[in-house]
This record gives C-alpha cells, structure tokens and sequence, in this order.
C-alpha cells in the first residue's frame, strides 16, 4: 500500500490524498460502506460501483468467520472472488463485535473467548488467528485485534485495557509480518488506537501505535456513547501524534456533521452502518439537513425525492412514493434511502476532498456543518 498526500488546507489539519492498492486506488477522505457479511444490506454491487461510487468498502471478520466460515471463503479464492467485488476491502478484526457481546466473552491475555451469538457455540479470537482470518479473507487493509474499550469506564479500566491492546498488537504485528498474502495482491496491517476519553491515555497510545510503523493506522474506541466534544478532543489529540504521511482512519464514526469535523482534525478514512440503517427506518440524509420520509408532511409531496442529488444518484422516485413505501411496509423503500443515503455520503467526502483542493474547505465546512444538522 502507498499513500500520499496531494493537498492540505491552510485553515485546518484537513488533507486530500490517494491510497493505492493492489485492487485500485483509493482517493481520500473516503468513507466505506458497510458491507459486514460480504454485501452492503440491500444494495447490489453494481449499485454500489455505479449509482453510489464506492472506492472500498468493509467487511467484518467476527461475522464471516462464523458465516459463511474461513473455509468457504479461501475455497472461493477469497472475499474479492466470493462477492464478485473487484475494489479494495477493509476489514475489521472482529474486536468490536466481541466486546459487544459483553455478557458472552471473556477476555484474557492469549485473546477473547466468546459464545457465538447465532447458535451459543464456543470460539477463541487471538492476535494471530484473526490475522490468519484476514489473510483467508484478502482484505487489503486488515485491522489488528483490539478491545473497544466502553464508555463509561474508569481509569484504571481504560488503562489496563489499552495495555491489553498494545500487547496484543505486538503479537498481531509479528504474526502479520511473518506471513505472506495468499491471493496474489498484497495486505497492509492498521494498528488502532485506544484509551478512551483520557488525554494522556490517547497520548501513550498514539505514540505506541506510531512506533509500530506500519503503513497506516486507526483511532478506535470512539462514538460508543461519550460526548461529541471529547470525540472531536481526543481525535485532535491522536492526529496530532500519528505520522502525518500516513492515512488515519477513525473507525464506526459517524454522521455527515462528524465526518467533516473529522476530516478538519486530519482524518482520512471513515465507515458507519448509518447511512444504511437509518435508510432502512426512513431517514434521509440531503444536503438541506436530515428529513424523516415517514412524516405525514410528504403524504402528498410529488416532488423529486432529493433534487440535489440527481446529479450523482437516480432519486426520481417522490416524496410521496416512498413515503407509501414505508407505510406498506415495502421493502424498496428501504432499498432506495440505502442507496441514497450512502450516494450522499460519498458525494460528501468527494465535494470535502474538492473544497481543500480548491482551498476553500474551512469557510465551507463551517456553512455545512449548520446546515447538514438541520431538521427537515
């Protein structure tokens, strides 16, 4: 992997770049959908390559492990091959998933031994195995084995977690070096960064993830409940110490307001299941702010569903039309919003990525952060 940085703003920490991969180039910021089983819910992939513009997107290592499992995955000649997916994926390590669980896990210093949530079975997720996993899947970024520490948590917690995590990247590092790709394009390894709202936690962390030098790095542990102000704090603190010529990617975060905050503080990759889940229960995302297309108000509104995204999504359905979808219960609604919702996102970051080329991002986002949160 090779990234570089092709333009920073003047006003911000913001910057333009493009990651290149052995499956295609990645042009930054980028945000990625979530496709957790090997498919973004309801969304087909010439969808998500034509109408929404993908450039990568992300799957799950807890979730493909279980199903459909390692071995149908290497048979098919990895995730690329199974889904008929030919950009680049993201994988996450599962870690997130398995704190999750809370009541079902247990961790230890060898890994995390939880009960799968479909059928109560046993298993064990250690620094090695879910960098054999993502080796089987051909992810061409892998995500080291962490615990997403929770909010709220004490010190003591956050601290002894973030060592846990630290020790288990070495090994995750390790292992990673000392095994090769097997489908003939090459994987990268992001280590991630933990310590909860605390300044000097972050700090250590950062520093620790830093000194791993691997090709790019990620900030965990945030938008699990703590207040927006000390997200944006502790993001301003991590990207201040992570190498500045490599990518950062802020993971599970977030809303359009977020993403552009974030983009401001230095970050260039993002993923969230938002933009699909909030589709699929009515909710739109626009450039006008967020409407709720179950409202009464669009009973009889036979306007264009978003007349400023015609330019990059077919949205010539109406108001009204996918308002009834949602009250029969019709699946297409939910299909619709999906696709829109994520056609957004991308053409979010993409217009984010053209304002600090044209050095116009601070004065814009400022507009658009007001914007983007309004209520419609």
């Amino acid at each position: 992997m090779k990234f570089s940085i092709l333009h920073k703003d003047s006003q911000s920490q913001a910057r333009a770049g493009v990651v290149e991969t052995d499956h295609g180039h990645i042009e930054t910021p980028i945000f990625m959908p979530v496709g957790t089983l090997g498919a973004v819910k309801g969304v087909h992939s010439r969808e998500l390559e034509q109408d929404i513009q993908a450039q990568i997107i992300l799957g799950n290592t807890y979730h493909l492990y279980l199903r459909p499992g390692m071995e149908v995955i290497k048979n098919a000649g990895g995730l690329h091959s199974f889904m008929n997916w030919k950009k680049p994926i993201l994988t996450d390590s599962g870690g997130y998933q398995v704190f999750s669980l809370t009541h079902n896990r247990k961790l230890t210093e060898e890994g995390a031994v939880f009960k799968s949530h479909i059928d109560g079975s046993r298993h064990v997720f250690t620094p090695e195995n879910v960098v054999d996993f993502q080796r089987n899947i051909g992810s061409d970024i892998c995500m080291a084995l962490d615990e997403c520490t929770p909010y709220p948590c004490d010190y003591e917690y956050a601290k002894n977690s973030m060592n846990l995590t630290h020790r288990w990247l070495k090994r995750g590092v390790e292992h990673f070096k000392n095994t090769e790709a097997l489908y003939g394009a090459s994987q990268t390894f992001f280590p991630i960064v933990q310590g909860s709202v605390y300044k000097d936690l972050r700090v250590q962390s950062a520093e620790f993830i830093a000194d791993q030098n691997m090709e790019g790095n990620a900030i965990g542990g945030l938008s699990v409940g703590e207040p927006i102000d000390d997200m944006y704090e502790m993001l301003e603190v991590v990207n201040g110490i992570l190498p500045h010529e490599k990518p950062r990617y802020l993971m599970g975060v977030g809303t359009p307001v977020n993403i552009l905050e974030a983009i401001a503080l230095g970050t260039d990759m993002f993923d969230c299941v938002m933009p699909t889940r909030n589709g699929r229960n009515g909710m739109m995302f626009t450039w006008n702010g967020i409407m709720n297309m179950k409202n009464k108000k669009w009973e009889q509104d036979f306007s264009c569903l978003d007349e400023d995204a015609l330019s990059y999504v077919d949205t010539a359905y109406s108001k009204a039309y996918v308002r009834h979808l949602f009250h029969v219960g019709e699946r297409l609604g939910a299909q619709i919003l999906s696709i829109h919702n994520l056609a957004f996102y991308l053409a979010l970051v993409k217009t984010a990525r053209e304002k600090i080329i044209q050095g116009e991002f601070a004065s814009w986002k400022q507009k658009m952060v007001v914007q983007l949160a309004q209520r419609i």
